[in-house]
């Protein structure tokens, strides 16, 4: 799976409300739970000990930083965001977060949307029959709406005072004509993609540190699940030293001091030496009586 921007965790998330979801239904097994949680390990190590999540790439944030670049006093400027989809959102809630701004007017088709938002934030509204009193009146517009054509065109501005637009719709929603004129500043999607070029630069360069850390806890996936093929063994050994619990033969072998000490403890230990040596040694062969012999070794002495 790949992220459309470098860096950029909300696929994390996705990832999660996925994997919660098959578990809800039993479709997530010891394999996928083991490898789900080692991605999760990795992306919080990468995202602890690089900087490849560093400064913020969306077009929502890219018009923040240009306004804070290019214009002073933002708070005593009237904004009007036109359209309150996702876009429109985000950026709205910029502006309030990073400009601590909230002289902003909302406008959108669907008025409910414009009124739910401005409720949430404090801010105003006004009906899409007052576009061109809001626009006579703003300082900044920003728009963000899905038209199929210009919503604010050249002429819409000829006359009117020295106003900066910010159009992140595509296709363009303002005019592109709009930036002849000599009082207004217009920037569009693709003027602000530079800003995040800048940050997108800096992400690459930590690429190889984050390719060391995936590298590593790879690894670690790997040996566990070579591990996995000697579980049903050690499963069945467990087992068998668990039944000889009751075994009168191994019973009178030992001395009967020695029972209560030996049980669970005794099993796990033998087990787990058995499961070291099959690691390291990789050689077939019937691991049951090497482990019985571990295990009464261990209960007589």
């Amino acid at each position: 799976m790949d992220s459309q921007i470098l860096g950029d965790y909300e696929i994390v998330g996705q990832m999660k409300l996925a994997v919660s979801f098959s578990r809800e239904r039993g479709f997530i097994g010891a394999f996928l739970e083991r490898l789900f949680n080692t991605v999760l390990q990795t992306s919080k190590e990468i995202k602890n000990q690089t900087a490849l999540s560093g400064g913020t790439v969306s077009v929502s944030f890219a018009a923040i930083q240009f306004l804070k670049e290019t214009l002073e006093n933002i708070a005593d400027l009237n904004i009007l965001l036109l359209g309150t989809g996702k876009i429109g959102k985000n950026t709205c809630k910029n502006l309030v977060d990073y400009l601590h701004t909230r002289n902003i007017t909302l406008m959108n088709r669907t008025e409910e949307k414009a009124l739910e938002l401005a409720s949430e934030l404090k801010l105003k509204t006004a009906p899409i029959e007052q576009l061109d009193l809001q626009i006579s009146h703003a300082d900044i517009i920003i728009v963000a709406t899905n038209s199929e054509s210009p919503v604010i065109t050249k002429n819409s501005l000829i006359n009117s005072n020295k106003k900066t637009l910010i159009d992140l719709s595509i296709p363009h929603n303002i005019e592109t004509e709009s930036r002849d004129l000599s009082h207004i500043t217009l920037v569009n999607v693709d003027d602000l993609s530079k800003i995040n070029d800048a940050t997108l630069q800096k992400r690459l360069e930590e690429v190889p540190k984050a390719k060391a850390i995936i590298s590593k806890h790879l690894a670690e996936f790997k040996e566990w699940y070579s591990m996995r093929k000697h579980a049903p063994v050690l499963k069945a050994v467990k087992e068998k030293l668990q039944n000889m619990q009751y075994c009168e033969l191994f019973l009178s072998s030992v001395r009967c001091e020695t029972i209560p000490q030996v049980n669970t403890a005794c099993i796990q230990k033998v087990v787990n030496t058995m499961a070291v040596k099959m690691r390291n040694q990789h050689q077939p062969g019937c691991y049951y009586i090497e482990a019985i012999n571990d295990y009464i070794t261990i209960g007589v002495n």
